[in-house]
């Protein structure tokens, strides 16, 4: 069996467990995310398609991303990234390195500056491994301020 990448739970119809393959096989594929993400490569899976097939109840309003790798969790409105939001899982045909992100790299093309809206670039998040869709705003441990945010990449840089 193929090594599981993403697990999509909570307030949804169908839960998903996905490797690769099952990734790759979606229709709606994103091609060269750099396309709209200066400095970044990969291909990706739209939000959307995930979404669509695993049935995303009405009663979901939260998207939460989960990188067990680093215990990083953020919690997005689901409608504010639904549509633009990007699951970057390939890189040259391969499954997504660690050193750019993978298995998962959740990006949202023209997020905000670092917690100056709730959708900031610290919910580009880098090894995501579930996503868990809920009724109300789930676990976010983003930095706060500007000092937690640059402790939190030196750790990163270590």
């Amino acid at each position: 069996m193929t090594q599981v990448l993403l697990r999509v739970d909570g307030e949804v119809q169908r839960p998903l467990t996905l490797n690769f393959e099952d990734l790759a096989a979606i229709p709606e594929q994103f091609p060269d995310v750099g396309r709209v993400v200066a400095g970044r490569k990969g291909d990706a899976v739209p939000l959307e398609a995930l979404m669509i097939l695993a049935g995303a109840k009405p009663s979901a309003s939260y998207l939460t991303l989960h990188a067990t790798r680093d215990d990083f969790h953020a919690s997005v409105p689901l409608s504010a990234v639904r549509v633009a939001g990007l699951l970057v899982y390939r890189l040259d045909g391969q499954s997504l390195p660690e050193k750019s992100g993978g298995p998962i790299r959740f990006l949202v093309p023209e997020a905000a500056v670092c917690q100056c809206a709730e959708v900031d670039e610290c919910a580009n998040v880098k090894y995501v491994d579930r996503i868990e869709l809920t009724a109300t705003r789930g676990y976010d441990n983003r930095p706060v301020d500007d000092k937690a945010h640059a402790e939190l990449h030196a750790r990163k840089a270590k």
